[in-house]
């Protein structure tokens, strides 16, 4: 193990797991991917690691001679605990940087089920005494991809958000931010990383029209039918709290543009417009 690359990315394979290993790889960079499925992991500058955050004797493991990790777990009621364990197991390991996956408006005292366990888990972390980056993103673009059915199907794209704009973030910008960070010198601190701008769900279904070639609007949905349209697709827990999320932003609490991302990174945030043009197929109707 005291041979292998001294970072480590816990959730390889999933959503900014996998952003972060690209950019890695992109830049030349070994790191070992920690992941329950580690055939998963393509990246051939990647040592798979298998690693389950419920096996404690795995976590330690994959820490042995890392300087650096990039964290991440599922949001499930078990992401709490899975997060301060392992940073528990990280400053017992000696790893000296822990670059963390955050939320905007993170607060152990929020009554959105996300931004209080983010709040708890980073607040953990600056108690334990280990050198922090807290990576704080807004929406993702694609967790639209949840609902995409539902667009191909009706051509509306559902929220129960109203008119409030939110500034959505493509996941690589994230994994873009959190692999310079877990090969800087230095910790970053707290970092809020959002899109270039703040779109309503009108604004962003206007866009995924145009995309596709076809007329996709905006259906300002109750909150009991956006449950419906997202149980089967993510798991209770997760749709119970994607319900909050969305109480959250219709309360435009995630409207903020932050320059974090072109300051990092030298160049701008990616737009929603790319990435809508990019997955048009998900959201066209056949």
């Amino acid at each position: 193990m005291t041979h292998q690359p001294d970072i480590l990315v816990v959730g390889a394979t999933g959503t900014t797991g996998r952003a972060v290993g690209d950019s890695l790889t992109a830049a030349g960079t070994r790191f070992r991917a920690m992941s329950r499925t580690p055939q998963r992991v393509t990246s051939p500058l990647a040592t798979p690691v298998r690693g389950d955050l419920d096996d404690a004797a795995s976590v330690r493991d994959a820490l042995v001679g890392v300087r650096a990790a990039y964290l991440v777990t599922p949001s499930s009621e078990a992401a709490e605990r899975q997060q301060t364990l392992f940073i528990d197991q990280a400053m017992h390991a000696g790893v000296e940087h822990l670059v963390l996956l955050s939320q905007l408006g993170a607060d152990a005292g929020s009554p959105v089920r996300f931004l209080r366990y983010h709040g708890v888990v980073e607040d953990h972390a600056s108690r334990a005494g280990i050198g922090l980056t807290a990576l704080r993103p807004n929406l993702f673009m694609q967790g639209l991809l949840a609902v995409a059915g539902t667009v191909r199907h009706t051509g509306t794209l559902p929220a129960p958000i109203g008119s409030a704009p939110v500034s959505i973030i493509d996941a690589r910008d994230i994994g873009d931010v959190a692999a310079r960070a877990v090969v800087a010198a230095h910790p970053m601190g707290v970092q809020t990383l959002t899109g270039p701008e703040a779109l309503t769900h009108a604004e962003l279904a206007d866009r995924l029209g145009t995309a596709t070639g076809q007329t996709i609007s905006f259906d300002d949905v109750d909150p009991r039918r956006f449950e419906e349209l997202l149980t089967g697709v993510l798991p209770s827990w997760q749709v119970a709290g994607v319900l909050e999320d969305y109480a959250h932003y219709a309360r435009g609490e995630a409207a903020e543009v932050s320059p974090a991302v072109p300051d990092l990174l030298g160049r701008p945030a990616r737009q929603f417009s790319a990435f809508a043009n990019e997955h048009a197929d998900s959201f066209r109707a056949s």
